[in-house]
C-alpha cells in the first residue's frame, strides 16, 4: 500500500481549492477506499491552523481544523526519535523552517511519499537526500 506523509502546503491547497486541489482529493479517495494511507505530523496541522487563524481569525480556524480531522489523516501527536534526529539534521543543513524539517524527517525515516506542493523550500533537497516526493503541481 502507498502511503504518504502530508506537508501543510498540499493540505491548504486542498482546503482552498487551489491548483492541485485535485490531487490531493484524489489521494483521500484511494485512502478511503482503502489503498492508500495518509499521515501528517501535529506540527504541519499548526502551520495550517495558525495561518487561518492568523488571516480570518478564531473562529474560522477552529471550524478548518474540525474539516481536517474529518479528512482521512492519521494525525502523528509524536515526534520519534529517528525523526526527531533526522529533522535537526534538516533543519541545519538546509535551513528549512521547524515543520519542514518534521515533515522531511518523517519523510525521511518511512517508505511515504511526501505530499507537497513546496517547491520553493524542497526543490534544494529533491535528489540530494532519499525522499520520495509527490508534487501536487
Amino acid at each position: 500500500m502507498k502511503r504518504y506523509i502530508l506537508d501543510a502546503c498540499a493540505l491548504i491547497a486542498y482546503l482552498n481549492d487551489e491548483n492541485g486541489a485535485e490531487v490531493v482529493e484524489n489521494i483521500f479517495h484511494q485512502t478511503l477506499n482503502g489503498q492508500t494511507s495518509v499521515l501528517m505530523n501535529i506540527v504541519n496541522l499548526l502551520e495550517v491552523y495558525y495561518g487561518v487563524l492568523r488571516e480570518v481569525g478564531l473562529y474560522k480556524a477552529d471550524e478548518v481544523l474540525k474539516e481536517c480531522y474529518s479528512l482521512p489523516i492519521g494525525i502523528i501527536n509524536s515526534i520519534s526519535n529517528d525523526v526527531f534526529r533526522e529533522a535537526g539534521r534538516m533543519k541545519s543543513f538546509y535551513r528549512v523552517s521547524l515543520a519542514d524539517s518534521i515533515v522531511l524527517g518523517a519523510a525521511l525515516t518511512t517508505t511515504a511519499f511526501l505530499l507537497t506542493a513546496d517547491h520553493h523550500e524542497f526543490d534544494a533537497i529533491e535528489g540530494k537526500e532519499p525522499i520520495k516526493f509527490a508534487w501536487i503541481r
